[in-house]
């Protein structure tokens, strides 16, 4: 084998929204509030092999705004890339799809959604940075976590 062979590929293939989705349930009430609307955002990111050395990042972020206990609105967005990661070292490939992919999608999001907000007759919800780095350590510790509270199991 050459050592062109071996040489560590990363390459965005495509950036594309795979889901959009925007509900309502209170207009066209909830625009005479004159409250200013609670807003809360949910975040998960996911990475999946899609072929040898191809694989799909995602970043799902869910909006909800509420004025009291109702609903102004909820926009769920789930923007997707194909990535190849060939030749790339086991202990990188997880953070690599875990936290340099979220951060290639997430922009593209964050426009998605601020758009359909606007769109829906609201004022746009601007997203905050995140740092998907922190994140995928809060999921690690999450999992090691989870994992140590579980009895141990033996497996046959």
């Amino acid at each position: 084998m050459s050592d062109e062979n071996l040489q560590p590929v990363f390459q965005i293939q495509r950036v594309y929204l795979k889901d959009m989705s925007l509900e309502q349930p209170n207009s066209p009430a909830v625009f005479l509030e004159q409250e200013a609307p609670a807003i809360e955002v949910a975040l998960d990111v996911g990475a999946e092999p899609l072929a040898d050395g191809i694989f799909e990042a995602t970043v799902t972020i869910t909006v909800t705004a509420k004025v009291g206990e109702k609903v102004a609105f909820l926009v769920e967005g789930k923007q997707a890339g194909i990535f190849e990661a060939r030749n790339i070292p086991a202990d990188q490939l997880d953070p690599l799809l875990g936290i340099g992919c979220p951060n290639i999608i997430y922009p593209y999001l964050r426009a998605n959604i601020a758009d359909v907000i606007t769109r829906a007759g609201f004022p746009p919800v601007h997203l905050a940075e995140i740092n998907f780095e922190v994140f995928y350590q809060q999921r690690l510790q999450a999992i090691a976590d989870a994992t140590a509270a579980a009895p141990n199991e033996t497996i046959n």
